[in-house]
């Protein structure tokens, strides 16, 4: 803990039914001083995952479905970018992540969409491999299969894991949502270390992606949660999960692609909400957790009854409680001790080195002495993509300021019209290359964002002024104009809509870009143009064909 600066952990182990340590250490409050113990509340992270197997598992105990049936069976509703992941995909390929899609965490990461919000997004993510072609960690297919529980049985996710799995097994304090977690009187704050400093740092809440991350509990609590899967879905006497799918989650089903870090590790696959793995020749089931200020690792080796969960109230450089873990398991299993430091602190040698060789490389890409095309203020606006939502481009005195979901950043130029989001270890963005495109007429209509590394940019179409959908606004383009004896006429539908009309030809709506200017839906390469006045006359119609450019005056 002294070496990586981690302000407090706590953690369990159970040994042959019975809990043979159970102690908190350093502080949940570094401020007051306020001591960790048993009790303490952690966020845990994707240990959550598991829970929704779990959960998932006593619904399929009961016939509510079949691991192997399509979702779209059970969710009508069910759409991927794929077709044919769409079709085939079952429940076991949610939990497998097996679904093609890389991780597209930013969708969910600090948004206010609902979880069904994201759930009718995920038609527009782009896959980056075929389905089942490779595992690919993604939390979006685990909030899936979360909310695909509570339309089964008709209840929320939360309500099912606490009914199910908190209830019986006396995880009383247990909860779904950090804001109940400060409602506590034993609760960890979060941390994370910049540069030399470590420094708190706001809760993050996860409660519309929970079915991947939000439970929060204590050592005390969670290594019940251990036991019960060591005895394969028991807890007393009670059945609560079939052994057979105790025995599933606990069972290879995905491989994962590479070699072995060091000889005491062996090859890694995935279960169901749990990693398949060995230690030092033992097989070991596992699965960590990392959110905002929290670390946790749940571990377990069913073939000699024993486990353990740790939790740690720091983020990012912390390797404490895998250390722990595995030191604890050497010791258990009465190996001698593997000098885990030691190998953590050359490996993570290594990878800054590799790091900062990488950053090098990357300013040695910049062309100096390049200007944007446009002026500054033209890049200000909204752009919108189906999945991901808005961003909100603003002048920010003679800068531009980006901001997606609630996450302002200023964006720098780095060259063209390629903009830099400067270095922040605490901003999700940070080192974020973002490129403006304009169209065939010169202006900026798009912004490209590297929001999932795994696929292309993310495009996000410019979006018109709420104003231009106005009544008041569209009112004065109403009218005939003449174009070569043929008469066009301009009309309003509704009160915010135009609709222009040429003799011999079907109606097209206008859709509204930017100023005075319009697409024609369902035309590509079709546009007009208004041309008003400072007093808000409207003098003519400027019509942008691929044959040509085309003025139709007012009557």
């Amino acid at each position: 803990m002294e070496e990586w600066e981690v302000p407090g952990l706590a953690i369990a182990v159970t040994k042959d039914g019975e809990v043979v340590f159970s102690k908190g250490f350093g502080y949940r409050d570094v401020d007051d001083e306020l001591p960790v113990t048993s009790r303490t509340l952690f966020a845990i992270g994707s240990v959550s995952k598991s829970f929704t197997v779990t959960v998932l598992g006593m619904l399929e105990d009961e016939g509510l479905f079949d691991w192997d049936e399509p979702v779209g069976t059970y969710l009508p509703d069910f759409r991927l970018d794929d077709e044919v992941a769409s079709e085939r995909m079952t429940p076991r390929d949610l939990v497998t992540h097996r679904s093609g899609l890389p991780r597209h965490d930013l969708l969910w990461y600090g948004s206010e969409l609902t979880r069904r919000e994201m759930y009718e997004r995920l038609r527009y993510l782009a896959p980056n491999r075929d389905f089942r072609a490779v595992f690919q960690y993604q939390n979006l297919m685990f909030m899936t299969a979360g909310y695909l529980a509570g339309q089964l049985a008709g209840h929320s996710w939360e309500e099912l894991v606490g009914a199910r799995i908190f209830e019986p097994l006396g995880m009383t304090r247990s909860n779904f949502s950090v804001d109940e977690s400060q409602r506590s009187d034993d609760f960890a704050y979060p941390y994370v270390k910049v540069e030399e400093d470590v420094r708190q740092v706001d809760f993050r809440n996860l409660d519309a992606i929970g079915p991947a991350g939000s439970i929060n509990s204590s050592v005390a609590e969670m290594i019940r949660y251990v036991q019960l899967h060591i005895e394969k879905g028991k807890h007393g006497d009670e059945q609560l999960l079939s052994e057979g799918n105790a025995v599933q989650m606990q069972t290879p089903q995905m491989v994962i692609p590479g070699g072995i870090e060091y000889d005491e590790l062996g090859h890694t696959s995935y279960g169901m909400g749990f990693f398949v793995t060995t230690y030092r020749g033992h097989k070991l089931v596992h699965h960590g957790g990392g959110i905002d200020g929290f670390i946790s690792l749940l571990s377990f080796m069913p073939g000699e009854r024993t486990g353990m969960i740790v939790l740690s109230n720091l983020s990012g450089n912390n390797p404490v409680p895998t250390i722990v873990t595995r030191s604890v398991y050497d010791r258990l299993l009465g190996l001698e001790p593997v000098d885990w430091v030691g190998r953590v602190k050359e490996q993570q040698a290594k990878a800054e080195e590799a790091e900062e060789q990488g950053e090098r490389e990357e300013r040695g890409l910049r062309v100096e002495g390049t200007s944007p095309s446009h002026a500054i203020a033209d890049y200000a606006g909204t752009y919108e993509h189906p999945g991901y939502g808005r961003i909100e481009v603003k002048l920010a005195g003679d800068q531009l300021e980006g901001t997606y979901n609630g996450e302002s950043s200023l964006l720098e130029h780095f060259h063209y019209d390629v903009f830099e989001v400067p270095e922040d270890p605490l901003n999700p963005f940070s080192g974020a290359k973002v490129m403006f495109l304009y169209n065939k007429n010169g202006a900026i209509d798009r912004l490209l964002v590297p929001l999932e590394p795994n696929v292309d940019d993310i495009i996000f179409t410019r979006v018109p002024d709420e104003s231009m959908r106005e009544r008041a606004f569209l009112e004065p383009f109403v009218g005939e104009y003449e174009l070569g004896g043929t008469l066009l006429t301009v009309s309003l539908k509704g009160d915010d809509t135009l609709v222009l009309t040429v003799p011999g030809q079907p109606s097209y709506e206008l859709v509204p870009t930017r100023g005075t200017s319009f697409d024609l839906k369902g035309l590509s390469g079709y546009s007009l143009a208004f041309t008003q006045a400072e007093s808000g006359a409207v003098s003519e119609l400027v019509l942008y064909q691929p044959n040509g450019t085309f003025v139709a005056k007012r009557r």
